[in-house]
């Protein structure tokens, strides 16, 4: 069964297509044949590579005018860095006619759609024949066939020893090895070949040969990358979990400080795993007005039962399964079981989230979940890109609040890219997410799918802080009730402008961790330093024994620190609009700022929030801070005459900053720097019967002997230039 996956190509839902993303095998590229690559594909294809999925490229909509199948194939090396392989040819009637099929360079034949038909009825003749009805297209095809051979066997060794098994000869090479060639080609991702295949969708024309080679050509569950995984603090994949591997690795990493301790460290690894009945990754949950709400979960090991119950080890929580389901667009069937390597959807559970990880364990107690350490596995989560814009959200009466707040609450738990928070000066909810597209979507689906009566106020750009100078160290110390319970503890923080090397990345172990969140660094650690307590120096506090208190790990202490200031750091000193590329460090000594049963997770956060702040309002307060916008890289495409009246507006009236004209090396769109370049002369596409110049390198000549040829401009623009 192969599960087909549609995700939105506007930028404003990026995180639609990385929760996507993350559970894929295989990807197809949709290009729109008059449009090319746009910035979005870049943006795209860049995840998709981070993912190592293996993707092939289809140019859709090459029946509309302006459409060019052969100016998109260079644009794709041009820009995505990848050497296309053309494996079909747009089949046009008399060369400038009517799209009227492809021609399928793989198998040597033409496959043409009825005029006026639905898509069903297609007529294949074979290249030979073909000859008759359109002599030139024949020969396209086996040209198309000759330059693929030579493609791949720059890169396959096993199709280069059956191609000289032939005397060269390109046309005697058999479809089937062909296949082989291109299949191993796109596993192996270092190899930079694409397959790319045309057609035009909506007239059902291609669909069918690029299903034939999505089964061909994508990789089965055996061939997939290995979902990487942890456990604690220890990282690895599943195949080393199932073995047993990462398991005793984690036993390994952590000092056993007490009987109980050891007594969970030593168990033996197996026997924790072959209580593991299921792990799966929710990465969709849509609530639906007829079924609730539907959590959509991909199935990495084991089997999911109905009846069985699942523990959600991002929140800690037991629910049932009650009914497991497989979804056909908006239809649904009824499964008794979800086996490893499928998609199904799980209604009502009441908690799970985008990217959390549930796993059914044998012997579960619901309360308390399965044992340690595999009460911590984690699938690799979904990172939730930070919010550009907002808008207030408010209820049409003081009785209508509660159903609004639950209301956005569900639609927070379908798109974790939406924020909520509440502005503490007017305490008006504020809605924050992508774009202004993306906000437009979910102010309309609140009212009109959650039925909130609700008003959305204008969408803003989301600014942000950020400190010029560094702070003294500011020390806060909580003692008070929180939740009716005692909560006591002590912490230091400081606060600066984000160094370098606090840029690239997460480290963590017992006793410090540096982690990388919406845009600022946050440093936690546990310090022992020579604290004098009297005026004698030489009496100092007594060494640390190396334990804390009962109730916290070292994990969980590290995250309530750092929770507390996440918090701080929502909300800026001088403008209020959250702090960005700022680094926040908080120590903590054990031996005179915990205080036992006391110092509890909500009275770790509690202190490290307010010694952030006031690190913060002390560097604010003494130096001032910048205010931060957000900018657009922007590519303007334009004829020369009117070259310069665009650029003249760019920086007059929008405050850009031009970066470049024409073709300079410039990286727009998120593409790595790094990248091989493509030889365009090397790259191999059929000449487009609407543009003027019949091959690249004559497109190329006639631009430059047009005096209105088209001029690429490069800039960063101001975003609040963009909107609207």
């Amino acid at each position: 069964m192969i599960n087909l996956i549609d995700t939105p190509g506007h930028a404003d839902f990026t995180f639609e297509v990385i929760r996507s993303l993350r559970i894929l095998d295989g990807a197809v590229c949709i290009l729109d044949g008059v449009a090319g690559v746009e910035a979005q594909t870049e943006k795209v294809w860049s995840q998709a590579a981070k993912y190592h999925i293996p993707r092939i490229i289809y140019i859709n909509k090459l029946d509309r005018d302006g459409a060019a199948f052969g100016r998109t194939v260079h644009e794709i090396a041009s820009r995505l860095f990848v050497w296309p392989a053309v494996c079909q040819v747009p089949w046009f009637e008399g060369g400038k006619g009517r799209f009227c099929g492809v021609g399928d360079v793989v198998n040597l034949r033409a496959y043409r759609w009825l005029e006026g038909g639905d898509g069903k009825i297609v007529e294949a003749i074979a290249v030979d024949e073909l000859g008759e009805a359109d002599a030139s297209f024949a020969e396209e095809i086996k040209k198309a066939r000759l330059e693929l051979v030579e493609l791949l066997s720059t890169y396959d060794d096993v199709l280069v020893g059956k191609f000289f098994e032939l005397d060269e000869r390109h046309l005697d090479i058999a479809p089937n090895d062909i296949i082989a060639g291109l299949r191993r080609c796109v596993l192996n991702q270092d190899s930079k070949i694409v397959p790319v295949f045309c057609g035009a969708s909506f007239r059902n024309i291609g669909v069918q040969p690029l299903l034939d080679a999505i089964v061909q050509l994508m990789p089965n569950p055996n061939e997939v990358v290995i979902p990487e995984v942890s456990v604690g603090r220890v990282e690895g994949n599943l195949r080393q979990l199932m073995s047993g591997e990462l398991l005793s690795k984690q036993a390994q990493s952590i000092p056993a400080t007490g009987p109980k301790e050891k007594k969970l460290t030593s168990r033996q690894p197996m026997a924790v795993i072959s209580n593991l009945e299921a792990c799966a990754l929710a990465f969709k949950v849509v609530h639906d007005a007829r079924r609730g709400t539907l959590v959509y979960v991909r199935v990495y090991s084991g089997n999911i039962t109905r009846g069985t119950s699942l523990y959600n080890t991002n929140l800690c929580v037991t629910e049932p399964v009650q009914r497991l389901l497989r979804m056909y667009a908006s239809d649904s069937v009824d499964l008794p079981s979800l086996p490893a390597g499928q998609i199904g959807v799980i209604p009502g559970l009441k908690h799970a989230r985008t990217g959390d990880t549930l796993i059914s364990y044998i012997g579960i107690n619901p309360k308390i979940g399965p044992p340690p350490p595999i009460n911590s596995l984690q699938l690799r989560p979904i990172d939730v890109p930070p919010a550009v814009f907002f808008a207030t959200v408010e209820s049409n009466s003081l009785g209508e609040a509660k159903a609004v707040n639950n209301a956005l609450e569900l639609l927070i738990r379908e798109d974790p890219s939406l924020q909520r928070s509440v502005d503490e000066d007017s305490g008006q909810t504020l809605l924050s997410g992508m774009g202004e597209f993306h906000l437009e979507i979910a102010g309309d689906r609140l009212i009109k799918d959650h039925k909130a009566k609700a008003t959305m106020g204008k969408i803003e750009i989301a600014y942000r802080e950020a400190l010029l100078f560094p702070s003294q160290p500011q020390t806060a110390f909580v003692n008070r009730e929180i939740a009716g319970k005692r909560a006591k503890a002590c912490c230091t923080a400081t606060a600066e402008p984000m160094p370098e090397d606090h840029k690239h990345g997460n480290s963590s172990d017992d006793y410090e961790s540096n982690v990388l969140e919406n845009g600022n660094s946050i440093t936690t650690s546990i310090t022992t330093p020579n604290v004098t307590t009297t005026e004698d120096p030489a009496e100092t506090l007594e060494p640390w024994n190396g334990r804390l208190p009962s109730h916290l790990s070292s994990e969980t202490l590290h995250m309530s620190l750092r929770n507390g200031a996440l918090a701080a750091l929502s909300r800026g000193i001088q403008y209020n609009f959250p702090f960005h590329n700022v680094h926040v460090s908080i120590s903590i000594d054990p031996r005179h700022e915990l205080f036992g049963n006391d110092t509890s997770t909500a009275a770790l956060s509690s202190a490290a929030r307010e010694a952030t702040k006031a690190a913060l309002k002390d560097a604010a307060l003494k130096d001032g801070t910048a205010l931060m916008e957000h900018v657009m890289n922007v590519i303007v495409s334009t004829d020369d005459a009117s070259l310069g009246a665009v650029v003249k507006d760019l920086n007059s009236e929008r405050g850009a900053s031009v970066l470049s004209l024409d073709d300079a090396d410039v990286t727009t769109s998120g593409v790595r720097e790094d990248l091989p370049r493509i030889d365009l002369r090397k790259v191999y596409a059929p000449p487009d019967p609407f543009e003027g110049g019949t091959t690249f390198a004559d497109q190329e000549q006639a631009e430059m002997n047009n005096s209105s040829r088209q001029r690429t401009i490069h800039a960063r623009v101001p975003l609040r230039e963009m909107m609207g």
